[in-house]
């Protein structure tokens, strides 16, 4: 079955204070969105890239600086961007080693990614960087296609737009996982079930056995 039908067609967002005890929790974050996606063979590039990309906003835009993070695929590659709201300070390639004590970061992302390159928006300014899929082999899902990719889509505005509402806080960041944002949609729907005055457990039973029927199918 071809690959559109599982991918995610909307970019994971996450908006957070750039701080330096705050990295791991990002990383994390990052690297259960990618290996949802099934790039989980990307994941240890993509996690280092960003770990230099919110250490440049902390060491030239500041520390709580708010940033956003944001990883999207286009075509045959994966896409992370760093976002700040510092058009000057932009991000340079130099000269120093990989063992070098300082001035590694863009040396690192320029090293581990296919390309890198800086936007500006007048307002802001876009630090990213991109991977080639094409090379690597996808984690394939034991599940039908199509409800795959609706069900990535409806994930997406639950880990994007609701925390993107305001600054994340470190809490908050360290619990933005793809666990989290399911069970929140699955309450949500629970929710709007009761509201309808229909029976919340029959929803369940109803949507098991739909599972288990099309995972049978598929297996078959």
């Amino acid at each position: 079955m071809d690959d559109v039908l599982w991918r995610p067609t909307q970019p994971w967002r996450l908006s957070f204070l750039a701080e330096a005890d705050q990295v791991w929790a990002l990383r994390r974050a990052l690297r259960i969105h990618l290996e949802y996606w099934g790039l989980g063979e990307l994941t240890d590039a993509a996690e280092l890239c960003v770990s230099e990309l919110v250490a440049n906003v902390i060491k030239h835009v500041g520390p709580a600086t708010p940033t956003t993070l944001v990883a999207s695929l286009g075509g045959p590659r994966l896409r992370i961007e760093v976002h700040d709201p510092d058009a000057r300070a932009l991000p340079t390639l130099t000269c120093a080693t990989v063992d070098a004590a300082a001035g590694r970061g863009m040396t690192l992302v320029d090293a581990v990614s296919d390309r890198w390159g800086v936007e500006l928006t007048g307002d802001r300014k876009i630090t990213w960087c991109e991977f080639r899929m094409d090379a690597i082999r996808v984690e394939r899902q034991n599940m039908p296609m199509p409800r795959l990719a609706r069900a990535a889509d409806v994930l997406s505005l639950y880990s994007g737009s609701r925390l993107t509402q305001e600054p994340v806080a470190p809490s908050r960041l360290a619990t933005a996982t793809a666990e989290d944002a399911a069970i929140n949609a699955i309450a949500d729907l629970l929710y709007w079930f009761r509201a309808q005055g229909w029976d919340v457990d029959d929803a369940l039973d109803r949507a098991q056995s739909h599972f288990e029927a099309e995972c049978e199918v598929r297996l078959s």
